[in-house]
């Protein structure tokens, strides 16, 4: 009976789909994205096609809402620094006060 593969890491990535002014981000923007982590991590997927709907509630209490392209990859280990920095970039890239890089334990079948 084959061996269970190891344990890995799914990290995902929350990227606007479009700035504040409302005009989307170029498809480079998101294709520089996914060709850094892919040359990084042997590869990554980005849902271009199928933006998520996200809403939240400011401090003011108005409900804001905005589409984001989710970027997901594979991982043995997590480098906290290095995703730090990576989402410190991110956030200068898309103009954004916070970038939402998510990490969680799976297991593959």
């Amino acid at each position: 009976m084959p061996e269970d593969p190891p344990p890995c890491t799914l990290v995902q990535l929350f990227l606007p789909l479009r700035g504040a002014d409302g005009h989307p981000w170029p498809r480079t923007l998101f294709d520089g994205v996914r060709d850094e982590l892919t040359t990084r991590f042997g590869g990554a997927t980005a849902f271009l096609r199928a933006p998520a709907a996200g809403a939240w509630e400011d401090p003011g209490g108005e409900v804001q809402r905005d589409e984001v392209v989710l970027v997901e990859v594979m991982t043995d280990g997590l480098d906290r620094a290095w995703w730090a920095d990576y989402r410190a970039s991110l956030e200068t890239r898309f103009a954004q006060q916070a970038v939402l890089i998510r990490a969680m334990a799976v297991e593959r079948l």
